[in-house]
């Protein structure tokens, strides 16, 4: 089996290992990041639903930077949402702090019935920045 290429955001590899998944892994040129909720440092979720938002996008923000990457690298992204009809409005007055530029990513929207006491994760495909000058 070839050793996984993990990228580990600071500070919250403990909480990963608690868990049992790779937060990131590099591949092919691409970086796989697994879905990111708005935790607390203690992997709670935070319960008001903006601040939750912006911590799910903080989150994945440290595991791109930790891969060298932006959000401007990102190239697809799936979004998790519990009761989206109640809930796209707060998410999307949140999303253009963190979007990145235009043109913008693919996007897929997915309204589902639990997230583990969340209501919001987002998993994205980036291209690693020195795939881009190849």
């Amino acid at each position: 089996m070839t050793q996984r290429d993990v990228v580990f955001p600071p500070a919250r590899q403990a909480l990963y290992e608690r868990n049992r998944y790779s937060p990131a892994i590099r591949s092919n040129g691409l970086l796989f990041v697994s879905g990111q909720v708005g935790s607390r440092e203690d992997g709670s979720p935070e319960p008001e639903l903006e601040t939750q938002v912006r911590l799910a996008f903080e989150n994945l923000n440290a595991i791109l930077k930790a891969a060298d990457c932006t959000f401007d690298d990102v190239i697809d992204v799936t979004l998790f949402i519990v009761d989206p009809e109640a809930q796209f409005d707060t998410i999307w007055k949140v999303v253009p702090d963190y979007w990145g530029s235009a043109p913008h990513p693919t996007l897929t929207a997915v309204g589902v019935t639990w997230l583990y006491g969340f209501q919001f994760e987002i998993k994205v495909i980036a291209r690693l920045p020195e795939a881009a000058e190849s």
